[in-house]
């Protein structure tokens, strides 16, 4: 039950990243995804040093090896920071991580990961509260969109980018939980493909770095980027404990990690203001019975 203790502290650091992404995310800051690569990919990669520094066997291999799996993430996640500046984040995250269902399906289908019925029933719960709030904000007309918008005191710009962000989110993550399962079973243990991960994303940071601000003259100073960096903490925490997870019990744990959407919406109501029609919370109990089960497994 390692695993399952594991998924649920990602499941709580997660949905604190999502809530302060969002809080970082600026409609009218077209350079702000890439500002929260830079923090994120720095904070990820002093923790990368701290582990390497005080003992953790690890080599230059180890990123080639783990490389798949962490430029799949990165994009994933590129793509998700940016989707925020267009949608609000209880709309976002649920589709985002659909992705936890399509990881379970490749595993279950590639790797021969077998599922108990009950483990069964409880993903495909929690699949289905996630597909449901992705069908009620589907299904919402323009003029109560726009309403709803109104009432959280914000205006999103409307465009194709809004859905498309986190559909495409929810294909790629999936595809590196997939590749994380794969490369966890036969090529890496879960330490060295953590700090192989977090070595990318400095890599990636450096690089957003010298865009933003050598290349595209933006200022980024670190005290007007508190939401950013507290995000890029929760983020490298559920990372650290994700891999285990995951090395534990992937076909399972992916969905019920997912799921963490369902705390992001909540966080997005209490402190984001973003209200929500009864609806949505009952979807929202659906995923929490499924984790339920899953844990007494």
């Amino acid at each position: 039950m390692t695993w399952f203790v594991f998924s649920l502290f990602s499941i709580l650091f997660w949905s604190g990243s999502d809530l302060f992404s969002k809080m970082g995310s600026k409609p009218s800051d077209t350079y702000s995804h890439w500002k929260m690569i830079i923090a994120v990919g720095a904070v990820m990669g002093l923790h990368g040093i701290y582990m390497v520094a005080t003992g953790t066997p690890f080599a230059f291999g180890d990123i080639l090896t783990y490389l798949p799996a962490s430029l799949l993430y990165i994009l994933a996640m590129i793509l998700g920071y940016a989707g925020l500046r267009y949608i609000e984040l209880s709309v976002s995250s649920p589709i985002c991580n659909s992705s936890g269902a399509v990881a379970a399906v490749l595993c279950f289908v590639f790797l021969k990961q077998a599922m108990t019925g009950l483990q069964l029933a409880a993903v495909a719960l929690i699949c289905l509260a996630v597909l449901l709030l992705s069908l009620l904000e589907k299904r919402q007309g323009d003029a109560e969109r726009a309403e709803r918008q109104e009432k959280n005191l914000v205006k999103y710009q409307k465009s194709v980018w809004a859905i498309l962000f986190p559909i495409l989110y929810c294909i790629i993550d999936g595809l590196g939980t997939f590749a994380d399962a794969l490369l966890l079973d036969t090529r890496i243990a879960e330490e060295q493909a953590n700090i192989a991960y977090e070595f990318t994303f400095l890599f990636m940071a450096v690089c957003a770095f010298i865009y933003v601000v050598v290349v595209k003259k933006q200022r980024f100073r670190l005290w007007d980027e508190k939401p950013k960096f507290a995000a890029a903490l929760v983020e490298t925490a559920g990372q650290f404990t994700y891999i285990f997870a995951i090395g534990g019990n992937a076909v399972v744990a992916a969905p019920l990690i997912s799921s963490y959407c369902v705390f992001s919406v909540l966080w997005s109501r209490i402190f984001l203001k973003e209200k929500l029609s009864w609806k949505y919370y009952a979807v929202i109990g659906l995923a929490v019975v499924g984790i339920a089960i899953l844990g007494m497994e």
